[in-house]
């Protein structure tokens, strides 16, 4: 449903929540009605949307990102002992594998990697600590803007539901005699409830 030609959410007319309606008019507990303001949103055709890892950049923007993680997870009290003598290359690769696939990408985690059984693994018994769950989503969330990533609500929306999401099940995986889903696929994250906005 398009607003008067624009295809963004906006307030398209207002209108009185009751007929009748008088300018200074007052609820039954005295505060004053105000109108309600609708709104029109036009969403693209499904199939049109790009996945996550499309609108990041690919590989490439993925790969800056987990690179600028692993760089402040160096310099960072809480998390630099999870990784004695710092984060290899690797490793990096690893991850940016993991992250492209979950947003979409090629599914080389899965196929060359491992996939979910093998990331079990690297957190089995890592005893992680809250206070180090959410340092990780942070600086995640921060080197996503060191790499230059999309800064639109949207794409940081799912990003950071990506996070939370998936450390909170880092964080369960991690602790000795954790109940664990041994076989799972990789995740695949989506846009959720906002895909994004294209004129």
């Amino acid at each position: 449903m398009l607003c008067q030609g624009k295809r963004i959410a906006q307030p398209c007319h207002l209108r009185n929540p009751a007929p009748g309606l008088q300018a200074g008019a007052l609820s039954r507990r005295g505060a004053p009605l105000r109108p309600i303001i609708a709104y029109s949103v036009t969403l693209m055709p499904m199939t049109d949307v790009p996945t996550l890892y499309e609108w990041a950049g690919g590989q490439d923007a993925i790969g800056r990102m987990i690179d600028r993680f692993y760089d402040r997870v160096e310099r960072d009290d809480l998390l630099s002992p999870l990784f004695p003598g710092g984060v290899s290359a690797t490793h990096r690769e690893h991850v940016t594998a993991w992250w492209c696939e979950v947003f979409g990408g090629p599914a080389e985690y899965t196929e060359r990697l491992g996939g979910y059984p093998a990331m079990l693994a690297k957190h089995r018994d890592l005893g992680i600590t809250a206070d180090q769950r959410f340092r990780f989503a942070s600086l995640m969330s921060l080197a996503a803007d060191d790499a230059g990533l999309p800064a639109d609500p949207e794409f940081r929306a799912a990003l950071v539901g990506y996070l939370e999401w998936g450390t909170r099940l880092a964080l369960h995986n991690s602790q000795p005699g954790a109940d664990l889903a041994q076989e799972a696929p990789v995740p695949h994250w989506g846009w959720g409830v906002a895909p994004p906005y294209q004129p």
